[in-house]
């Protein structure tokens, strides 16, 4: 999920990559936008469709990259500009289940891969550490689209996916056309952590202590309580989207990859400080403790009713952005923006690579 700190003040931003050089609307499901004005370029006007429309994607993929081999599904012409949609815990590519399609027949080429520790996507040594710190997670998107040969793509993301989608663009914005961050600026600050925040604030994060201790540990060990404190997080977290099981199990079988627990687990333990991340990343998290400035075009989704969020204007982030931007409330959406609303999601990314 978001982090935490999101509650009382923007965090730093995350980073990742091979040896790349570090460089500095209508249709939208009720949403309010300002900010830059596109330069000429109308954006085409995505159709509306209703949530779970579609249910699957094509035969996946897979390609080494980096440290994984990475599943991923994709669609639309392969020599369209491309889309990067990146989804967040507890969820999977079907976060885009209903958005993806709409990108394709917009003319856009969109990847949605499974993070490391879902789905299909693999460590491809059985030694490597199941390190899920932001740096290490932002690394693999970069490793990604060098397996692919592509230069720069719109990265689109909520929750893990806005985080990592926002470090990439942040660190290497040669690689990023635009970005379509949830909840905006989301980068952890780890000392930031340290600090407690408000009893009913915590109260939203009860996972993530639970995560702190064995007992939790062995609870994402274990597939029943894993299943269904997934469950609980998603209707904590999507207080009107009434999905079924089927949606709900489309999902589950990802958090059936062995490396899931330990994924998860290291994440959480990780932002809180309560687990090391890997020496190799350090100069990465350096960089991003400075907080440094997205300088792509950006357009910011607030969901009205993610829980994560202590407001949706979006001030308390606004200064992290510093190219053409716009900012869009989802009303009536929870914590799955792209699931719950895919319409305005797919508005957002086509309107995001027109700023």
């Amino acid at each position: 999920m978001i982090d935490r700190r999101t509650f009382t003040r923007a965090v730093g931003l995350g980073v990742g990559a091979t040896a790349v050089s570090l460089g500095a609307a209508a249709n939208a499901s009720g949403a309010a936008a300002t900010g830059a004005g596109r330069p000429g370029r109308p954006a085409p006007v995505i159709p509306t469709v209703a949530p779970g429309t579609h249910t699957a994607f094509p035969a996946l993929r897979q390609v080494r990259a980096g440290v994984l081999d990475i599943g991923y599904a994709e669609a639309g012409p392969k020599h369209g500009p491309v889309v990067v949609c990146l989804h967040g815990w507890p969820y999977d590519i079907h976060s885009y289940v209903d958005v993806a399609p709409l990108l394709a027949d917009a003319g856009y080429r969109v990847i949605v891969p499974y993070l490391r520790g879902h789905g299909s996507t693999t460590f491809l040594s059985p030694t490597a550490v199941r390190n899920a710190q932001q740096s290490a997670v932002a690394l693999d998107v970069i490793a990604l689209l060098d397996a692919l040969g592509i230069h720069r793509a719109v990265l689109a993301g909520f929750d893990w996916g806005a985080r990592t989608a926002a470090v990439v663009a942040a660190l290497w914005p040669e690689r990023v056309k635009a970005l379509v961050s949830v909840g905006g600026y989301l980068v952890t600050d780890v000392a930031a952590q340290r600090n407690p925040l408000p009893a009913k604030a915590e109260h939203t994060w009860w996972y993530q202590y639970y995560f702190a201790t064995d007992r939790g540990r062995t609870a994402m060990e274990t597939r029943q309580n894993r299943h269904d404190l997934a469950r609980l997080v998603w209707t904590e977290a999507s207080p009107t989207w009434h999905f079924d099981d089927a949606t709900f199990e489309r999902t589950a079988a990802a958090f059936e990859n062995p490396d899931y627990p330990a994924v998860v687990v290291h994440n959480y333990r990780w932002r809180l400080g309560l687990a090391d991340g890997e020496r190799r990343y350090d100069r990465y998290e350096q960089l991003l403790a400075a907080r440094p400035p997205v300088t792509v075009p950006t357009v910011t989704l607030d969901p009205a009713l993610d829980p994560f969020l202590p407001s949706t204007d979006g001030t308390g982030y606004r200064g992290f952005f510093t190219g053409p931007y716009e900012h869009r409330v989802l009303a009536g959406v929870g914590h799955d923006a792209p699931q719950e609303a895919p319409t305005a999601f797919a508005q957002a990314v086509v309107d995001a690579d027109r700023l």
